[in-house]
C-alpha cells in the first residue's frame, strides 16, 4: 500500500480553504483534476456518511470515484474512503486536516493511503500511481 502525508501552505484562513475544497460547486471552478463533483444527497457539501461522486478531468478523464465521508468537522478535518472500486485503485482513503498559521495563512495536511490492482502488477503500478499523486 502507498501511504503519504503532504503539507501545503495556503494563503487563506483554514475555514476558507476547507470550504474551497468541500463545497463541490466551488471545487470544479478551480480544481483542474475534476470535471464534476457532487454529493449524492444533492447537498452543497458532504457530511459524515455522505457519498460523493468525483469525475476526473484532463488526463484523468477516465477516472471516476465514489467516496463516503467518515469524518467532516469544519474547518478542521474531512476524511473519506472509496466505495467500491475505481481502476487502478482497489482501496483508497484520504484526509485533509487544516491548521491556522496566522491571520491569512493556514496549512493543509493531505494524507492518503491507497492500493492498486491487479495484484500481479502492484509492484510496478503502485509507485507510478504514487508518483502521479505527488505531482
Amino acid at each position: 500500500m502507498a501511504h503519504r502525508k503532504l503539507t501545503f501552505p495556503m494563503p487563506a484562513r483554514a475555514d476558507v480553504v476547507f470550504d474551497a475544497f468541500h463545497y463541490h460547486e466551488w471545487r470544479c471552478q478551480w480544481d483542474s483534476l475534476v470535471r464534476r463533483t457532487s454529493v449524492e444527497s444533492s447537498a452543497p457539501c458532504p457530511s459524515v456518511g455522505a457519498t460523493t461522486e468525483n469525475l476526473g478531468a484532463g488526463a484523468l478523464r477516465a477516472l471516476s470515484m465514489r467516496t463516503q465521508f467518515v469524518s467532516y468537522d469544519r474547518p478542521v478535518v474531512a476524511a473519506a474512503a472509496m466505495v467500491g472500486r475505481s481502476f487502478p485503485f482497489t482501496q483508497w482513503a484520504a484526509s485533509m486536516r487544516h491548521q491556522e498559521q496566522g491571520p491569512h495563512q493556514s496549512l493543509l495536511i493531505y494524507t492518503y493511503t491507497f492500493q492498486v490492482g491487479p495484484a500481479s502488477l502492484r509492484a510496478v503500478m503502485e509507485p507510478l500511481v504514487d508518483w502521479v499523486f505527488v505531482r
